[in-house]
């Protein structure tokens, strides 16, 4: 499989989740929430703007979103499996969506050989599956199918797993254009690089240096009974995941959620109190906010979406941080004043190839073509940052890709049209899931305008 099945959009009766005589504190009405995300996944939308939909269409209760959302992103994990083991035990993809997407919510659930790690009882997912299938008017006549292809694989799952293991896209639940380039690009770790993207990512916290330190908050979160580990300078590892509503101080803008590798980005730029910094490319503002924390500058957050900048002035307002915020293209030069900038961050559009384990239904959304075409868009913003940078100003460049070709072929074709002395940084960060090495895949580039 290189790509995930094109099923028919949801008709536009199709019935809410809210419709649907379904317990909501149920799996069966997880599993229908769940696979009605995927569908609209299948379709080209993003998961978390999927989930955003469902959530509202239905007033889903906060509650409940928990489990739809946590069995979404397990069966975006599993899709390569999942599907490939459908394909084995079925002579034509099951029709409609949803009905095909729920039998991925399923078989997500119980896929892994070793049951101790299945959060639902094989019976119990098997049951539930039924009776959401039996709830829903457009695969209700479904239900005998979904149970016989369930308890089908449970018999044979040994088997069944030796044969679609032998697939790449089932082995690594990854498309197979994704898995090539990867071997490509990354001969030796290639195999390190989709085992981490399949792993769920920790949560990690950064200590706003302005209102805490490191001691004091650990102490802090220890006194809660939240365990957790320092990473970084300013970097906090908790054990376990809970909503950012539940973290000590987080509503205070003590911390802010933001990945171990992301951190590095202030830091690199030698920030100094009155320096003109640019944030280009800036929502949803973790990189924003970091810089903000780390010098009285005066700071210019730019972004072309105007909803993603509105999550830039909630985040300053949470961490009661002030800047400048302008909606604008940042390969045009409309927006600006002609006033040149000290620092220059680039946190160019890519593939974000190296968060998919954040954002599973990437690999399946991007297509091979999408690298070349955002790395010269991302060329062109480069220049177009350059002329607004400072002589003797630094400038930069951010992707969370880990294709060559929007890192650092990126940064060495900049510096050679522009004569950019390059400075030291980190380079290209492969994405690593280990106890002392956690973070997402980012690169680093920066320049100095001489």
């Amino acid at each position: 499989m290189t790509k995930l099945p094109k099923p028919p959009k949801f008709p536009q009766a199709a019935p809410l989740l809210s419709d649907l005589d379904l317990k909501s504190d149920s799996l069966s009405y997880s599993l229908i929430g769940a696979s009605q995300a995927i569908s609209l996944v299948l379709n080209g939308l993003a998961l978390p703007q999927a989930l955003s939909k469902i959530f509202t269409s239905s007033n889903v209760a906060p509650a409940n979103r928990g489990a739809i959302q946590d069995l979404s992103y397990r069966t975006m994990r599993q899709v390569g499996r999942v599907d490939a083991l459908i394909s084995a035990m079925t002579t034509k993809a099951p029709e409609p969506a949803l009905l095909y997407s729920l039998l991925c919510c399923c078989l997500a659930l119980i896929v892994e050989e070793d049951k101790s790690v299945h959060p639902y009882a094989e019976f119990t997912v098997v049951d539930q599956a039924v009776n959401a299938a039996a709830a829903h008017p457009d695969i209700a006549h479904a239900k005998n199918m979904v149970n016989a292809l369930l308890r089908r694989f449970l018999r044979e799952r040994k088997e069944l797993l030796d044969t679609v293991m032998k697939l790449p896209p089932a082995r690594w639940n990854y498309p197979q254009w994704w898995i090539d380039s990867c071997k490509t690009a990354y001969p030796n770790d290639w195999q390190a690089i989709l085992t981490a993207g399949n792993l769920t990512p920790p949560l990690t916290l950064r200590i706003n240096q302005h209102k805490t330190s490191m001691s004091t908050y650990l102490s802090l979160l220890q006194e809660n009974g939240m365990p957790a580990k320092s990473i970084g300078d300013f970097a906090v590892r908790l054990e376990q995941a809970l909503p950012v509503q539940q973290i000590p101080g987080f509503m205070d803008g003590l911390v802010s959620v933001q990945d171990a590798a992301a951190q590095l980005a202030a830091p690199l730029l030698d920030l100094q109190d009155g320096m003109r910094v640019l944030d280009a490319c800036a929502a949803p503002g973790g990189k924003t906010g970091h810089l903000l924390e780390t010098a009285n500058i005066n700071l210019l957050a730019l972004d072309s979406d105007p909803k993603r900048v509105t999550r830039i002035t909630e985040n300053l307002d949470r961490l009661q941080l002030k800047a400048k915020l302008i909606v604008g293209d940042a390969t045009k030069t409309d927006w600006w004043d002609g006033q040149q900038f000290d620092r220059v961050i680039a946190d160019l559009p890519c593939t974000a190839s190296g968060i998919v384990r954040r954002h599973p239904d990437i690999r399946w959304l991007r297509r091979k073509v999408d690298s070349a075409q955002l790395a010269t868009l991302s060329a062109r913003i480069l220049d177009n940052l350059w002329m607004m940078t400072k002589p003797n100003g630094k400038l930069l460049l951010v992707t969370c890709s880990v294709w060559p070709q929007e890192s650092e072929a990126q940064a060495a074709a900049f510096a050679h049209r522009h004569q950019a002395k390059r400075l030291t940084a980190p380079g290209q960060m492969l994405p690593t899931a280990t106890a002392d090495s956690d973070h997402d895949g980012l690169f680093y580039a920066l320049f100095q305008k001489e």
